[in-house]
Order: structure tokens, then sequence, then C-alpha cells
């Protein structure tokens, strides 16, 4: 019972909670954004009334997605302060910069263009109502930069100079926060993951109302526009998620062995991916896996003879130059986030990083 009750442990789970909720929305808003802007610009040019309707529709979905996201995203602001206050006093001067660059250069700007989009209808010409949306399109683009930047920082470091004096993390070079290698390749992966979500719901709205044979002429171009871009963001995410792996590996080796269960080095067809794999419950061994030859090399080092450190040699590694210490992640959370889905994997690898500050 004091091991259900330890406030460290509920404190991992509320905010892990609050966060994978909150996340369910900002796909769908960042995308979304994209596709109303993209309908209402097929109106523009052409003038069809299907467009409109498709821009109205995917619009309301928008909206309430939008409402939602900045509901749960302030409880978890809050959550900074108060189930990580010491996290927070510590690398708060470095942590808070891209977080309050978030709030006043991209939320208000995308809030003030979302006012003027669902006011100015009929206020405003069509080309400057169309430029609104546009605007709340790169707003929301901007807002995800600046998270990610946050969340890259706790991934990999940069910008920042310890202050001995006074016990904290204090910041150097904003830009070099901003232009953080893995930010730079995680943003163009988390894009194009959430024009797969938008896509995703187009396909699925336009499908339930087509097999009822309603709004034929309106759902047939929602459901075309779907599946094709469901295709192309898919293909893109692919592409970018390898360079990411690739800064993941560069980074952060400790997560690349423990996403994959790989706990000795390996090379070449024993740097295997791991299909299915179960571990002692210390993590220290394997007992059974399913694997494919060569792939993790290939995955980790574009080489199929590449090596890949395990878990074991790099925690051994980390003892010698930070000291005696388990400086692995939790090994099962790690790899089946990994799984199912990278989205998930970022935030709840975000969630263990900050759990060691």
């Amino acid at each position: 019972m004091n091991d259900i009750l330890d406030p460290l442990l509920l404190s991992r789970w509320q905010f892990g909670l609050t966060t994978i909720y909150h996340f369910l929305f900002v796909p769908l808003t960042i995308g979304m954004a994209v596709v109303v802007a993209v309908f209402q610009t097929a109106w523009y040019r052409t003038g069809r009334a299907h467009y409109l309707q498709l821009t109205r529709f995917f619009g309301r979905i928008f909206l309430i997605n939008f409402a939602m996201g900045v509901v749960t995203g302030i409880v978890q602001e809050f959550q900074f302060g108060m189930n990580w206050s010491n996290y927070s006093r510590f690398v708060g001067d470095v942590f808070g910069a891209p977080l309050a660059l978030e709030g006043i250069l991209a939320f208000f700007f995308e809030a003030a263009f979302i006012g003027i989009w669902i006011f100015g209808w009929d206020r405003l010409p069509k080309g400057l109502h169309l430029a609104s949306i546009w605007c709340v399109s790169v707003g929301t683009m901007m807002s995800a930069y600046f998270i990610i930047a946050a969340n890259a920082f706790m991934q990999h470091p940069v910008g920042f100079a310890m202050n001995e004096a006074k016990g904290r993390a204090e910041l150097t070079d904003i830009w070099a926060v901003l232009g953080n290698k893995v930010a730079l390749a995680a943003f163009p992966h988390t894009l194009f993951a959430c024009f797969m979500v938008a896509a995703a719901v187009i396909i699925s709205v336009a499908a339930y109302h087509l097999a009822r044979n309603q709004n034929l002429e309106t759902m047939m171009p929602a459901l075309k526009f779907g599946m094709w871009t469901m295709l192309a963001a898919g293909a893109l995410t692919v592409l970018t998620g390898d360079q990411l792996g690739l800064t993941m590996v560069d980074t952060q080796p400790m997560k690349m062995a423990a996403a994959e269960a790989l706990y000795n080095t390996a090379t070449g067809k024993d740097a295997s991916f791991s299909i299915f794999t179960l571990g002692t419950p210390d993590g220290v061994h394997e007992l059974f896996s399913i694997r494919v030859p060569y792939l993790l090399s290939f995955l980790s080092t574009h080489t199929f003879n590449g090596t890949v450190e395990g878990i074991n040699d790099l925690q051994a590694q980390y003892s010698q130059v930070y000291g005696p210490g388990d400086y692995k992640p939790i090994i099962w959370v790690t790899y089946w986030s990994f799984r199912c889905g990278r989205g998930a994997e970022s935030r709840l690898s975000a969630v263990m990083h900050t759990d060691s500050g």
C-alpha cells in the first residue's frame, strides 16, 4: 500500500496520464488546421459549394480539438511547477524559455487569428479571411516547434551552463536551444505524423457518410483528399523517422538500446531488430525474443555491419563517468511505447527524463 501511495509514483502517473490525454488533441489540431486551410483555399479558387461545406464541417472539428487542447495543456503547465517543482527550479531558466516563446509568439498569435477566422466570415474580404486560417496553421506549427524544442532539451541538453553557487542550470544560448539537432529532427517527423492523424479522421468521416449513401458530392472529394494525404504523409513520416532514429542513436544510445531491448552490444547480424522480447524483471538478461537480423544495425548506422551499443555496456560506461547508480530507463515502458507510437514514445521519454531531474 505504501508503494502505491508513494508521492513520486503518483506524480509520475498523474503527469503521464495528463500528458497522454493532452496529446490526443494536439496532432489532430495541428493537422486539421492545415486541412481546413486547404479546403478553404480550394473554395476560394473554385467557388464550389462542397469545398465551403468541407471547410465549415472540419473547421468545427478543429475548433473543438483546439479548445480541448488548451484546457488539458493548462493543467499540464501547472504540473511542471507542482509535480516537478524541484526540476522546474533546476532547469526552469532554460526549459521555460521555449515554453514562454510558445505562449507569447505562437499561442497568442494562433488564438488571435482563430478569433478573426471565426467572426470574420461575413465581415472580411474572402482573401483576408483565407489568410487568417493560414496564419492559424502557421501558429499551430510554431507552437509545435517551441514545445518540441523544450522536449529536445530534456533529450539532449544544450545552450546552458551550470551555476554551481545557485545549484541550477542557466540559459547561455537560446539559439542553441532552439536549434537543438533533436528538435530539428523531431519537428518534421511530428508534423507529418499530425497530417496522418488528420487524414485518418477525414477518411473515417467520409467513409461513414459514403457507406450510408449520404452527402456524396461532399464526402467523395474528402475521401480522395484524405487517402492521398495519408499516402504522402505516411511516406514522409517514415523518411523523417529514419533521420530521427539516427539522431537518437547519436544523442541517446541508451534509449535506442532500451527501445529495442538490446542488452549486449551487437554488430551486423547480431544487431537485430526486436519484434518481440521478454526479459528478466531487473532488465539485465533477455529470456526470449523474435528478431530480424541486421535491421537494427541498418536503422542505427545505415550500414549492415554497424555496431549498436547495448544496455549493459552503456550502464557500465555511465557508472564509470557519473558514479555508481542505475542509469537504465524503465525497459518495458520504453520498449512498448516505442512500438505503440513515436508520439507516445517521445512523451513517455520526456516523463522519464523529468523524473531523473
